[in-house]
């Protein structure tokens, strides 16, 4: 998390720190990132980095935080556009994720991100839809899903397909990523093991 410093600063400071931490983060991955070159780009003395984060991997992971929360709202929106439609939604945000990770220029981070997956930055990008962490948010999730639709009894039954469903998701971006499939090559793939999700897999 930033130190209050980071958000004290002013929107053009703040934009300029950003971009710079997102360039070099899409430029490699956290672990080669240099906090020389994000100084550089941002053009501020090496003192005042550690003023606003603790070290890179605090600037990394507030920007991994800052995308997933839009992720989050972008599969809420979905949830609703889709009526309740759980598999559609996490279809529509697959698909976001896959194109970010398609783009040039700073879209990269993502795709660095997905390259360079372990289970901290898995739980980064995931936390918005883990019980443990928020527990309002999880029973609002709930709430939207269309139950009916679904062979699942109560919310705890639901975490656990949630988790199935994440796992299943980042899976598919990691190996569809790294092994540069298309994007249509990527959907069919996470759709054939969604419908086998959906139809279960014992006779």
């Amino acid at each position: 998390m930033p130190k209050q410093t980071f958000f004290n600063l002013n929107d053009d400071k703040k934009n300029k720190l950003v971009e710079a931490a997102r360039e070099e983060f899409s430029r490699v991955s956290l672990y080669e990132a240099s906090i020389a070159n994000i100084l550089k780009r941002a053009e501020i003395p090496r003192g005042s980095f550690y003023q606003y984060f603790r070290d890179k991997e605090d600037a990394f992971f507030y920007l991994l935080n800052e995308h997933a929360e839009e992720r989050h709202k972008n599969f809420i929106e979905n949830l609703k556009a889709f009526n309740g439609d759980l598999f559609q939604a996490m279809t529509e945000v697959y698909k976001t994720v896959f194109q970010f990770s398609r783009e040039n220029g700073n879209s990269n981070f993502i795709r660095n991100v997905l390259m360079n997956m372990n289970y901290k930055i898995e739980h980064a990008f995931t936390k918005n839809l883990t019980k443990q962490n928020i527990e309002h948010r999880f029973h609002d999730i709930y709430q939207l899903v269309d139950m009916e639709a679904l062979h699942v009894s109560n919310e705890k039954e639901f975490y656990h397909l949630m988790q199935i469903l994440i796992a299943v998701t980042f899976h598919n971006l990691v190996h569809c990523v790294s092994n540069e499939f298309s994007e249509t090559e990527a959907l069919d793939k996470y759709i054939s093991e969604l419908s086998l999700l959906k139809k279960g897999l014992v006779k």
